[in-house]
């Protein structure tokens, strides 16, 4: 075990033989901190929670009580295979929050980025990689071998199928089923998530240019009602844009992906 002199640790906490706690951290009451785990400068354990499996927690992070970060996965093929989670720096990691390690068949590590704000009961499963700035709101699900891309929203209530894609800066309403693949700065709602538009809001907020604006929804109508199977409007619309915010959606449709499209409705 390593622990730096600054770091505060509570008598009633376990943290056992051969973890790392970095300066400055704390280590709430009640709290378990396991064998294989190392946690960055500045990071905030509170009570009654649990940090274990070979999980990286990076600098600043808080994690509130009852998560439980770095469980085995939630998988019937997992078979005790060495497998990592490694979390990024300044998250905030909310009550009841989980986050699974990765499996063999998928790449053996689950990753989050920085930023992010977990809310309660939110969950992140096994081979997930999440980016920076993202949000999951109380009681979301992310599925195994998903990946969301930074600033990305997931309302309350929702969950994201297993291997599918959420484009950069998308937001998914609350109490919704994403079961496709979701544009960068889409916007999906409904129980049955469709693509009803783009997250104008979130790209106000970023302060994107209103040339880019523009550009974003003529392309959003070139996907919805222009000719063609979905990727081929892509690619016609790629051979048309001069704008990147519209050239990274191209490049995501017609990037590899094990899922179809949420596409506009016509």
């Amino acid at each position: 075990m390593s622990v730096d002199p600054s770091a505060r640790i509570h008598p009633s906490a376990v943290v056992e033989d051969g973890a790392v706690i970095g300066p400055d951290t704390e280590v709430g009451p009640f709290s378990l901190i396991g064998p294989d785990v190392v946690l960055g400068a500045g990071v905030h354990v509170k009570s009654h929670a649990v940090v274990t499996g070979r999980t990286e927690v990076g600098d600043e992070t808080v994690i509130f009580p009852g998560a439980v970060i770095g469980e085995i996965p939630q998988d019937l093929k997992f078979k005790g295979e060495a497998s990592r989670l490694v979390v990024g720096k300044r998250n905030r990691i909310r009550e009841g929050v989980t986050m699974n390690t990765g499996t063999e068949g998928g790449g053996g590590v689950t990753t989050v980025g920085d930023d992010g704000l977990f809310m309660t009961g939110a969950h992140v499963a096994h081979d997930a990689h999440v980016g920076d700035r993202v949000i999951v709101a109380n009681q979301g699900a992310i599925a195994g071998h998903c990946v969301i891309e930074d600033d990305v929203i997931i309302g309350g209530l929702s969950g994201i199928h297993q291997w599918v894609r959420v484009g950069r800066g998308a937001i998914i309403g609350a109490v919704t089923m994403v079961t496709n693949d979701v544009i960068p700065y889409g916007l999906v709602q409904g129980p049955r998530g469709q693509l009803d538009g783009l997250n104008l809001v979130g790209l106000k907020r970023k302060g994107v240019a209103r040339g880019d604006i523009t550009a974003l929804r003529a392309a959003f109508q070139m996907l919805a009602q222009g000719e063609g199977a979905f990727q081929d409007r892509a690619r016609r619309l790629g051979d048309e844009t001069a704008s990147d915010y519209v050239r990274e959606i191209v490049d995501f449709v017609l990037g590899a992906t094990d899922r179809n499209f949420l596409t506009p409705e016509r």
